[in-house]
């Protein structure tokens, strides 16, 4: 059976990573599968390779191409800092509805982490991916747009807002939030987790992050009552019953739970902002953003992702870590079905790490390890999986 793999290269060391990534990937569907499943890539350009090729950073083409299809995985795409394009990865997200930004976090054996317990870090993160601050409704200082916002609020709604501020909007939706609520509740209940945690700033920000933890209980209590109860049900007595409990966490205080007692919490669901906090902090928390993969979807298409940035000052030096766009490509190959395969390259990662044999980031964070190129990792990352019993 072929499948039809869309891949974005990426900007910075996207091609790095991919040069090493791509070998690795097709090894592990090979000896899998033995032939019977094949992987059929097809190029699509975004970002400073779009631009450089036709004057777009967002080619017309590439968003045909991903009308129609069901999964794509991407390197890291560059985005200017208060100038320029907004950001791409954001653009791909708000186009196709890609609502539920996915991230597993969990420690490979081996890797000097940042905290004394890591093993006890083992979360995925439900972000809300499409409102929220990231939809982009802002105004720059001084401008007419933002003085004429800032007048009408002023003048209708009792606001004393500086006429040179910039403004933003937070728009959050009862549809959006309940969305992503349910669908982590939906990936708990299919692998069997004990809980979801609302993680919101709902004492502060009352009627849009307060209104997510409101939707997200609502989503378990209407859908899915057989199968959750809500922690305070279990602190006044109920038997949890091998229930999935239903917990909630303001965001400053959940940054220190999951520092203190990560063994608690299983899948996080959280709004837009907080998400892109918390995934990053918990990904430090088991050596860092090369080793933390992701997914963005909708409900008809997943586009997978490296998550780190592009990191220019290395790029084409053959020095970049590939694990994230690996471990990403690992979830998408579980999301199609060829979940031998996907487990082979998170094996042949940890094969690896044992040996002590990795890229200069990792290396920095194994005692004694020997440093290899991004080039010579990939070629020992196939030479692993070809030495698997399937």
């Amino acid at each position: 059976m072929q499948h039809t793999i869309y891949w974005i290269e990426g900007d910075g060391i996207g091609a790095d990573i991919w040069k090493a990534a791509k070998p690795v990937i097709d090894a592990a569907v090979e000896c899998a599968y033995h032939g019977q499943e094949e992987l059929i890539w097809k190029e699509l350009l975004a970002g400073e390779k779009a631009y450089k090729e036709t004057g777009q950073y967002l080619p017309e083409q590439t968003l045909e191409a991903l009308k129609s299809a069901r999964v794509a995985i991407k390197g890291p795409l560059a985005t200017p800092v208060g100038t320029g394009i907004r950001s791409l990865t954001v653009a791909l997200r708000q186009t196709f509805d890609l609502y539920a930004c996915i991230r597993p976090v969990k420690w490979y054996e081996g890797i000097i982490a940042a905290v004394r317990h890591p093993e006890k870090v083992n979360m995925t993160i439900f972000r809300e991916n499409t409102e929220d601050v990231y939809s982009g409704i802002e105004f720059a200082s001084n401008t007419d747009e933002a003085k004429k916002l800032i007048n009408f609020l002023n003048q209708n709604f009792n606001k004393n807002i500086k006429s040179e501020c910039a403004i933003g909007i937070k728009p959050m939706t009862e549809y959006g939030c309940k969305r992503l609520v349910r669908r982590a509740v939906q990936y708990a209940v299919k692998n069997n987790l004990p809980s979801v945690t609302l993680v919101h700033k709902g004492n502060i920000m009352k009627f849009t992050e307060g209104a997510f933890q409101k939707w997200g209980y609502e989503v378990a209590k209407e859908e899915f009552a057989d199968c959750t109860i809500t922690e305070k049900e279990v602190r006044e007595g109920a038997d949890p019953q091998n229930k999935i409990i239903i917990k909630d966490r303001i965001a400053d205080a959940m940054f220190q739970e999951a520092l203190i007692r990560p063994e608690e919490y299983s899948v996080i669901a959280t709004t837009n902002l907080n998400g892109d906090y918390l995934s990053d902090a918990l990904a430090a928390q088991v050596g860092g953003l090369g080793m933390a993969p992701g997914v963005n979807m909708s409900d008809s298409l997943a586009i997978f992702e490296a998550t780190h940035g592009t990191a220019p000052t290395v790029a084409g030096k053959d020095v970049a870590n590939p694990c994230s766009l690996l471990l990403s490509s690992a979830m998408l190959l579980e999301h199609i079905g060829l979940d031998r395969a996907g487990t082979a390259i998170q094996k042949a990662i940890q094969n690896c790490i044992d040996k002590k044999i990795v890229t200069q980031d990792l290396a920095k964070e194994i005692e004694n390890a020997e440093t290899v190129s991004c080039s010579s990792f990939g070629k020992l990352l196939t030479a692993e999986i070809r030495q698997m019993s399937f």
